[in-house]
């Protein structure tokens, strides 16, 4: 290939005529270009690069396989680390470094070099049609007046200043400020746990082990008539889950004089703390609670701790016990807000 070429080309009566020619520095060839050998040196270091991808690729592999995932490892000044983390951030970091890096150098030792200029014609405008079109617009202006015209002028700027106001003003129809109102729930030392939708209370009986329930506060229904949304819903809806009492690893309070479940009956929060979804997808054999909106997971055996998921905080735990009728009741209202993450924030 040519060492000088042709940067910028006009177009004249259909051909392609140069405007003029731009030099290219000269080409210096590399070792590989003119050395067998040294070629045949630097495809070797680029397989090995691809080999030692392939490599980690395959220890990947093996470090999800045998590393538990409860296995931690000290770093100095930092603290533990998961094993698990580490050995697949590590191998997987490591597999795709080595690619880019044979990549690379397969790019600067073996593959051409050569610069290659490309023939294309100039994307401006002629001149005669740039003048032409400055000549419209200018003919516009004058005849619109908007130059010329400076009561009309000064009244339009000042209608398009003043019309972004009643966007402004119905934004007063999102409603009233909420107030602390997102800081309470309707749970209240003493209120019954009923079913959600039919309001029947509920015994500690009537959910076997490994069972589940959405369950509601009792006065829910009449809150929702009197404020004619629901609102009171979003917050205050439940789940009671029965779980073997030795198989609780931890609660979020309570004494053992006082614990905040009923004979393995728990109750929880149904709004997931991540953006507020409702969660109802429980696992029995591990106790886990899933949100189907961002796989938030929750341990319900372990004080709704987040095992899974971009949640940021346990699922609330109400606490609870019988009535004297014996009907499962609040035993307080919830000990920390209910819902999303909005409550990390400041």
């Amino acid at each position: 290939m040519s060492e000088h070429n042709t940067s910028d080309v006009g177009v004249e009566g259909g051909t392609v005529e140069p405007n003029g020619d731009v030099a290219l520095p000269d080409h210096h060839p590399r070792r590989t270009d003119f050395d067998p050998r040294a070629a045949k040196r630097a495809e070797r270091q680029v397989t090995f690069l691809f080999t030692l991808s392939a490599l980690f690729t395959l220890l990947f592999v093996v470090a999800y396989v045998q590393i538990p995932t409860d296995a931690v490892v000290p770093i100095p000044f930092v603290g533990t680390w998961s094993a698990s983390n580490a050995a697949l951030g590590v191998t997987f970091g490591l597999a795709a470094f080595f690619i880019g890096a044979g990549v690379m150098q397969w790019a600067k030792k073996l593959m051409s070099d050569k610069e290659v200029v490309a023939m294309r014609h100039s994307l401006a405008s002629p001149q005669e049609s740039r003048e032409e079109a400055i000549s419209e617009f200018m003919d516009g202006v004058d005849d619109s007046g908007f130059a010329t015209r400076r009561v009309l002028r000064r009244s339009l700027l000042g209608a398009m200043a003043l019309f972004p106001i009643p966007l402004i003003v119905i934004l007063r129809d999102l409603g009233p400020l909420p107030g602390d109102s997102l800081f309470i729930t309707n749970w209240v030392p003493g209120m019954r746990v009923v079913l959600d939708v039919t309001g029947a209370p509920i015994r500690p009986s009537d959910i076997p082990v490994g069972g589940i329930v959405s369950a509601m506060p009792a006065n829910l229904p009449e809150i929702q008539h009197r404020d004619g949304n629901l609102n009171a819903r979003a917050k205050d809806v439940v789940l009671l889950v029965r779980i073997n009492p030795d198989e609780i690893r931890s609660q979020q309070g309570g004494t053992p004089e006082e614990p905040w479940d009923y004979e393995g009956v728990l109750c929880f929060s149904k709004i997931c703390t991540h953006v507020g979804c409702p969660i109802a997808l429980y696992e029995q054999r591990t106790h886990h609670l899933l949100c189907p909106c961002h796989q938030s997971t929750f341990d319900l055996a372990d004080s709704g701790n987040v095992v899974f998921g971009p949640a940021a905080r346990e699922l609330p735990q109400l606490p609870i016990r019988l009535d004297a009728e014996g009907y499962i009741v609040a035993r307080d209202s919830f000990q920390q807000p209910v819902g999303p993450s909005f409550w990390e924030r400041g």
